[in-house]
């Protein structure tokens, strides 16, 4: 599996923080990363997780994620620093895929885990939102052989407002 990756090291005396963020070229499997994600964390008393997929219907054969490569990456580290700085967080996993994918691929896994709970979802939510409305990448889907660009919808930028 081509990926590009980052790891971070520790931000807190005393506790040590795991990020691992990775801008994947090829399919990976969700429930093997999830399972490795939470296994390197036996202290988290939390581990929330969210899983994007291509969605099957509306006559969708294939959806591509294109980006500009100097930019991805560096801001998917910068994401997840925000997080870690935001919440008590034991670790963060963030992968997302780029690329032509078909539908029930995965296309993004967000993990969060940490001592309790409400700092793990609101870590998670944190990361898709922006993932979904302020990312670098550029979407489009194959309908009926035709390739037609997706835009971020209202509700994706309200959510982002969230956090402002």
């Amino acid at each position: 599996m081509r990926a590009m990756s980052w790891r971070s090291s520790p931000r807190s005396v005393g506790a040590e923080m795991i990020a691992d963020v990775r801008l994947l070229l090829a399919s990976f499997d969700p429930a093997a990363e999830l399972a490795r994600f939470t296994a390197a964390l036996p202290t988290a008393g939390g581990v929330v997780s969210f899983l994007g997929q291509v969605r099957a219907g509306g006559g969708v054969e294939a959806l591509e994620l294109t980006h500009y490569e100097p930019l991805t990456l560096p801001g998917m580290r910068d994401l997840a620093d925000q997080a870690l700085g935001r919440w008590a967080l034991d670790g963060l996993l963030v992968l997302h895929r780029a690329g032509v994918m078909v539908p029930g691929d995965p296309i993004v896994l967000v993990a969060a885990a940490a001592r309790h709970r409400r700092d793990a979802f609101a870590a998670a939510d944190f990361a898709m939102d922006h993932l979904k409305s302020q990312s670098w990448f550029w979407k489009r889907e194959r309908v009926g052989g035709q390739w037609r660009w997706i835009e971020p919808r209202g509700e994706d930028h309200a959510d982002l407002a969230r956090w402002n």
